[in-house]
């Protein structure tokens, strides 16, 4: 989701979509203001003001109107920055990185650039340790900060030539999270929540083949390969190409779909047929269906690729296979899905249940206690 700023009349214009956490943020910069006609925020121009704003939306993609320009760089010195930061862009592409990660990795060095408020050639190794105190205080999440430090690594390395302060710089350790998966009541009430053919269809492929999200809207028609079963993902995580199932029960849905809405290249192009459909408007899809099918658990496009290797390991697939289907460079990526998998847990007697049944024969604690 991106912000909007434009300057008028002594103040920032601050146009967002509705969001109860945007809202909150907003609330505590100096000087906001709701205008109901309008359906916009502002905020004072002045100096404590507009770091503020800029502190609070750190994290979030600002689209500023050449209007405000001037004023954010007279508080907020990013004008300094613009060559060099053009500059790792076009560094960054020479090097093959995707567009995701080009955009993640300048999204960084802008945000560290607003926070320090100094130019570049007077960047020093605190500032930077100052601004992950920053991100560790206000929560982000630790591959959220580790991600910030590579990008700054190879910004002050690769363009301002100042590997040395850059060379020592700590990373947070990695959280070990599990990841969310769905079992498959849930993935058909999801499903039954959606009536639209070409939303429906696009769950059902993201789930049925264990695709990332970028990967589905990617998809070409010539991709898929009915005889075989397979398609093909081109061009993926890591530059890779790789094939992945596909699902006879789930081709029947994509034909449908295919003879009904007539995709020309793209096999789900966006209101533009030239273009695929966005990835937030797959997410938007997701989170409506989750509402009305009342589940309370957050589903994202990724849990149903989670749940795919899940499923696959339960029903008794190698764990070798799954890593194929998947992309994953190292079987320690995929064998996290052994920790979620109910497959060996299930077996499992609780010493309660066991101590349970040998009181009088029963199964039920509450004749006993």
């Amino acid at each position: 989701m991106s912000i909007k700023v434009k300057f008028s009349e002594n103040r920032l214009i601050i146009m967002f979509p509705y969001s109860p956490e945007l809202v909150e943020k907003i609330k505590t910069v100096p000087g906001h203001r709701w205008h109901p006609q309008e359906k916009v925020w502002s905020i004072y121009s002045t100096r404590e003001a507009v770091i503020k704003f800029f502190s609070v939306f750190s994290k979030t993609e600002l689209e500023i109107d050449d209007s405000a320009i001037p004023l954010v760089s007279k508080y907020i010195p990013l004008s300094s920055w613009e060559n060099t930061i053009r500059m790792f862009e076009e560094d960054l592409k020479l090097r093959g990185y995707s567009p995701e990660t080009r955009k993640a990795y300048v999204g960084h060095v802008k945000r560290f650039a607003r926070f320090i408020g100094v130019p570049p050639n007077r960047t020093e190794e605190k500032h930077i340790k100052e601004y992950l105190l920053f991100l560790l205080n206000k929560k982000c999440s630790h591959s959220f900060i580790n991600q910030t430090v590579s990008a700054l690594k190879l910004f002050f390395s690769r363009i301002l030539g100042k590997s040395e302060i850059v060379f020592n710089l700590p990373r947070p350790k990695r959280e070990k999270k599990l990841p969310n998966v769905i079992n498959m009541e849930e993935f058909w009430a999801i499903l039954k929540a959606v009536k639209n053919l070409k939303h429906r269809a696009i769950i059902l492929l993201t789930y049925s083949s264990g695709l990332r999200l970028s990967e589905v809207v990617n998809l070409k028609i010539k991709d898929i390969d009915v005889e075989r079963g397979l398609i093909h993902i081109r061009q993926a995580k890591g530059r890779k190409d790789r094939y992945t199932v596909l699902s006879q029960a789930a081709w029947q849905i994509i034909n449908v779909y295919i003879n009904n809405f007539a995709p020309r290249d793209w096999l789900f192009p966006g209101a533009n047929p030239e273009q695929h459909l966005s990835k937030r408007s797959v997410q938007k899809v997701l989170e409506q269906a989750c509402l009305k099918a009342g589940l309370q658990k957050a589903v994202s496009p990724h849990t149903l690729r989670h749940s795919f290797a899940t499923h696959l390991l339960e029903s008794g697939t190698d764990l070798r296979y799954i890593q194929e289907l998947l992309g994953h460079a190292s079987t320690k990526t995929t064998e996290i899905y052994t920790h979620v998998s109910k497959h060996n847990i299930e077996k499992i007697e609780s010493p309660l249940d066991k101590i349970v049944k040998e009181q009088k024969g029963t199964k039920d604690i509450l004749d006993f206690l």
